[in-house]
C-alpha cells in the first residue's frame, strides 16, 4: 500500500503539553514555502515518505509516513526542528523505524535548508529565550527541570550504575548485559587522564547519581563533587555511604561559577562529564577560568564531552531547539575547536590528549531507548503520560541517529596547564 488513511491526532493534554496539543496557525504562503522545502528535500534525502496522497517522488530509504501534512508543514514553518518534534509528539508522522529516519535528516542537516534562507534563519527557527542563557537561578531550574524529574524514572532504562553518559565497550555491537562494565571502562579511562590514585584531591562537576565519585574514592582519592540536583545529591548520598566511602567523598550543591581553589593550592585532578553541554556559549568562558582557578599546578583535567561540527554549531547556537525545550532546557553542545580554543584562549589550558567515542554512544542510547519501551508500563505508573513517553522515545532515537550518522561525536579530553609534560 502506497497511500496512508488520515489518521486522528493522539489524545495530548492541553494543559501539560499547550504547544503540543494546538496546531500554530501560519499563513498560506508560509505553508506553501514550506511545503516546497519538503519536498525539495525528500527528492534529495535517501527516505520514502509517504502521505494520504501518496509517496513523495526521491530516491525512497526509511519510511516517514505523514498523517496530517496540513499540521505537519504548519509547524515546520512556524517553528523549525522544533515543530518538527512537536508534530511527532501530536501523532501527525510517524516511522516503522525511527532511528534509521531520523539517522537520514542528522547525516544531511546541514543541506535540508538551502544556503539562501539559512540566512534567514530567524524566518523560521525561533531564538533562544532569555532563559536559556543560564544565569544561575535559570541553570538551577533548567537542571532541576530535567534531572529532579524522578530519580526512579532514571532507574527504569539506566544501568545499575545509575550512568547517565556514554559508555565505552570493548566490542561493538553492544548487549545490555555488558553495559554496566562498559561504564566502569569509561570512568575508568576518564580517571587515569586525571591521574586519580591514593591521595589526589579530585573534584568533579557534574556528580550525577554518585557512581565516579564512588570509583574514584575507592581508588584511594579524596573527593569532592557538585551538583545543582537536589534530587541526584540524595540519591548519590546514599549511594556513597552504602559504598563505605563517605569519609571520601564530600558532595556539595553547588554552581561551578562559585568554585574556589581547593584544599592547600588547588585539586590534583578535575572530571567533569558530559556537563559542559549545560553550561552553554556565554557561560564556556567562565567555565573555562573556573576550572583553571581551582587546579593545582601540575594537575589534570578530564573533560567527556558531546560534541557537534562547529559549523553547525556557529550556525545554530542562537537558536531554541526541540531538545533546549522539551529536555535539555538551557544546553548547548561544543564543537571540538569551541573546547581546544576556548580552554586556551580563556584559562591558557592545552589539550593533551583526546580520545572519541561516537559509535559507543549510539549503542549507549540504544540500549537505554529499547530499556525504555519495555519498561513503559512502569513508566506510566510513576504518572508520566503517553506523550511523555513518546516525547523520551523521539529524544533517545534523535540522539542515537545524531551519533549513528557521525553528526555527533562524543570526546573524552585531558586538559593540562602550559601544554603536553
Amino acid at each position: 500500500m502506497n497511500r496512508l488513511t488520515p489518521s486522528h491526532p493522539l489524545p495530548v493534554d492541553p494543559v501539560t503539553w499547550p504547544d503540543v496539543a494546538a496546531v500554530p496557525a501560519a499563513s498560506r504562503p508560509r505553508v506553501a514555502v514550506t511545503e516546497r522545502l519538503v519536498r525539495r528535500a525528500v527528492s534529495r534525502l535517501p527516505l520514502r515518505v509517504v502521505t494520504p496522497d501518496g509517496p513523495l517522488p526521491g530516491p525512497g530509504g526509511p519510511r516517514i509516513e505523514i498523517h496530517d501534512p496540513v499540521a505537519f508543514h504548519r509547524r515546520l514553518g512556524t517553528s523549525g526542528t522544533i515543530g518538527f518534534g512537536e508534530s511527532y509528539l501530536a501523532g501527525e508522522w510517524d516511522a516503522p523505524d525511527l532511528v534509521a529516519a531520523l539517522t537520514v535528516v542528522a547525516g544531511h542537516a546541514g543541506a535540508l535548508i538551502p544556503a539562501p534562507l539559512q540566512r534567514l534563519r530567524g524566518w523560521w527557527a525561533p531564538p533562544q529565550p532569555a532563559s536559556q542563557h543560564n544565569a544561575p537561578d535559570d541553570a538551577r531550574e533548567n537542571i532541576r527541570r530535567h534531572y529532579d524529574l524522578s530519580n526512579d524514572l532514571f532507574a527504569l532504562f539506566l544501568d545499575p550504575t545509575l550512568t547517565y553518559s556514554s559508555a565505552v565497550f570493548r566490542t561493538l555491537p553492544a548487549r545490555w548485559d555488558q553495559l554496566e562494565q562498559a561504564q566502569h571502562r569509561k570512568i575508568d579511562r576518564l580517571l587515569d587522564l586525571a591521574g586519580a590514585g591514593p591521595g589526589t584531591r579530585l573534584l568533579e562537576i557534574g556528580t550525577g547519581w554518585g557512581e565516579l565519585a564512588v570509583r574514584a574514592a575507592r581508588r584511594g582519592a579524596h573527593v569532592d563533587t557538585i551538583t545543582l540536583s537536589a534530587a541526584q545529591r540524595d540519591l548519590a548520598l546514599r549511594k556513597v555511604a552504602e559504598a563505605g566511602v563517605a569519609d571520601r567523598v564530600e558532595i556539595r550543591l553547588q554552581d561551578y561559577r562559585d568554585l574556589s581553589a581547593g584544599p592547600g593550592a588547588g585539586y590534583d585532578a578535575v572530571v567533569s562529564v558530559e556537563m559542559i553541554e549545560a553550561v552553554g556559549v556565554r557561560g564556556w568562558p567562565g567555565y573555562f577560568r573556573a576550572l583553571d582557578r581551582v587546579l593545582a599546578p601540575g594537575g589534570r583535567i578530564a573533560l567527556q564531552a558531546i560534541t557537534m561540527p562547529h559549523d553547525r554549531m556557529v550556525a545554530s547556537h542562537t537558536t531554541h531547539t526541540w531538545i533546549q525545550k522539551y529536555i535539555f532546557p538551557g544546553g548547548q553542545l561544543p564543537s571540538t575547536e569551541a573546547i581546544t580554543d576556548g580552554a586556551a584562549r580563556h584559562a591558557g589550558l592545552t589539550v593533551a590528549r583526546r580520545e572519541r567515542y561516537g559509535p559507543h554512544y549510539a549503542e549507549t542510547l540504544r540500549l537505554w531507548r529499547e530499556r525504555f519501551t519495555e519498561q513503559a508500563p512502569a513508566v506510566e505508573g510513576l504518572g508520566f503520560d503517553d506523550t511523555f513517553r513518546r516525547m523520551w522515545t523521539f529524544y533517545l532515537a534523535y540522539c542515537e541517529a545524531g551519533f549513528r550518522s557521525g553528526y555527533l561525536d562524543v570526546q573524552q579530553f585531558q586538559l593540562l596547564k602550559g601544554g603536553p609534560r
